[in-house]
């Protein structure tokens, strides 16, 4: 009879319990459903990049190998008045007063193609998530219409920068054409400029590509109030960088998963380094060298890039990627960047960036992008369990001496003048 009576009790305690049972049931499965639906932007939010948000400072110490003081050229009124508008704040605070913690900030560095221009911003603003991040646009000097594109900008918060020593701003001296300058394969004796290793001389617009991306990563990295101590990562497009709307969730996730998949590896990247290439499709994350479509490093890796700020102002090739693609062995390890195996950004068009809006030798093209944003590209395509798969790197030959058109001494000094513009060499560097 007691044995009776405590079965009884047993299976009415039972009874009291099922609600409660019952209950946590439907809040684990809510829970589930939930990291289901958004666990990749909780996996994003939960690690720190790289520990860049609880690492300090002097985890980045400067390094500088000059020690002169720059050498900048007299700047005329319209130079002047870019320099202060590069000290204006951002735009659409009222929009977007916060930016989201652990964003990835963005630089889209712009010339004068408008007609790409205005594709790129139109792509940007369906990205899922802009709103949540900083865009920074350096302008290579100033042209109107560029400039009215940007001003449009209302998906996020905005902050424009003119690089105020871009050759066109200074049409009657150096960096622009100086009267006496040597041109072509000029061989006179009383001209002025060093000719590259192949007997040609300097041309403005040539060399002002590279000016401007030194400028801007100085500029961005250690001048800008916005940027200066920010340890994380930033990401770094172009005005014919076609980008697809999971771009910045997948850059999100593949800047984390570098941190625990392939700590070794010095950015990440939206595309593969064959800009023709839509990605492989496997189900691999692919670690290769880094491509100049969408790649984001952090603060870290611009202390080794700007290291090697000599190397860099004085090689011979006037083109900023083929320039980092000779430095990157001198770092001493295999330089790597993380990217997923589907594209999510395009590089489109077919002009060059000096074939812009000159006289001769303009190239047409209404930029209207030649490919379908298909539906797989409106979210994440990226699986945390991926493995990564190392690709073989490419690249040019030992003792590449590059392809010329940066032979000019003046180039060199200015090039080296923008790496300390922003330091003071006679205090500590750390």
């Amino acid at each position: 009879m007691a044995s009776f009576r405590r079965s009884r009790m047993r299976n009415y305690g039972f009874r009291r319990l099922i609600p409660a049972i019952s209950t946590a049931l439907v809040v684990v499965s809510l829970v589930a459903f939930t990291i289901g639906t958004t666990g990749i932007l909780s996996f994003i939010r939960g690690w720190p990049d790289s520990a860049d948000e609880i690492s300090s400072f002097s985890d980045a110490c400067l390094e500088l190998d000059v020690q002169e003081k720059p050498k900048l050229p007299t700047q005329p009124a319209l130079s002047l008045r870019l320099g202060k508008k590069n000290l204006l704040p951002p735009r659409n605070l009222d929009l977007f007063p916060k930016l989201a913690r652990g964003h990835v900030k963005i630089v889209l560095y712009v010339h004068n193609r408008p007609q790409y221009l205005q594709v790129v911003v139109d792509s940007l603003s369906k990205v899922e998530g802009i709103g949540e991040t900083l865009l920074i646009v350096s302008h290579d000097g100033y042209f109107e219409e560029m400039d009215k594109i940007v001003k449009n900008i209302k998906f996020c918060q905005v902050k424009q920068i003119y690089a105020p020593f871009s050759p066109h701003l200074f049409p009657n001296s150096f960096p622009g054409v100086s009267p006496g300058d040597c041109v072509g394969k000029d061989s006179q004796l009383k001209c002025e400029g060093n000719a590259d290793q192949y007997g040609n001389h300097r041309s403005p617009k040539i060399v002002s590509l590279k000016h401007h991306w030194w400028w801007m990563m100085n500029t961005v990295w250690d001048g800008l109030e916005e940027t200066r101590g920010f340890l994380g990562h930033i990401l770094f497009i172009e005005e014919d960088h076609f980008i697809l709307p999971n771009a910045y969730r997948s850059i999100e996730l593949l800047i984390n998963l570098k941190a625990r998949k392939c700590p070794d590896c010095f950015a990440a990247n939206l595309a593969p380094s064959d800009v023709s290439s839509k990605g492989e499709g496997w189900e691999n994350l692919i670690a290769e060298r880094i491509g100049n479509v969408g790649y984001a490093f952090n603060k870290s890796i611009w202390r080794k890039i700007h290291s090697k700020a000599r190397h860099f102002c004085t090689f011979d090739e006037y083109n900023w990627d083929i320039t980092m693609g000779a430095i990157y062995p001198s770092f001493g390890t295999p330089v790597y960047t993380l990217r997923g195996p589907r594209r999510s950004a395009v590089h489109f068009g077919k002009c060059g960036l000096h074939q812009g809006q000159g006289t001769g030798g303009t190239c047409i093209d209404n930029g209207v992008p030649k490919f379908e944003v298909e539906e797989i590209d409106y979210t994440v395509n990226i699986k945390l369990s991926w493995d990564v798969y190392f690709l073989k790197q490419g690249g040019n030959s030992e003792g590449f001496k590059g392809w010329g058109g940066w032979g000019d001494k003046r180039d060199h000094e200015l090039c080296l003048s923008f790496a300390y513009m922003y330091h003071n060499l006679s205090s500590s560097l750390c």
